[in-house]
């Protein structure tokens, strides 16, 4: 389906992407600390509000 350039392709530029992404990130670090403290409480928030959904369609299925 994929040549074999194609797939060496793809694989190096995963790599060099995850490395970009990891360096970004360290390099914003500090700022994320300052700007982006409690944001935990809307992953949680997120995961609640799944549950109650999930819990509603289990609810009304039966």
């Amino acid at each position: 389906m994929f040549s074999q350039g194609q797939l060496v392709f793809a694989g190096l530029f995963f790599i060099a992407f995850v490395i970009a992404m990891v360096y970004a990130y360290r390099k914003d670090l500090a700022l994320h600390r300052i700007f982006y403290k409690g944001n935990y409480k809307i992953l949680i928030g997120f995961g609640v509000f799944i549950g109650i959904l999930f819990l509603i369609k289990i609810f009304f299925k039966r």
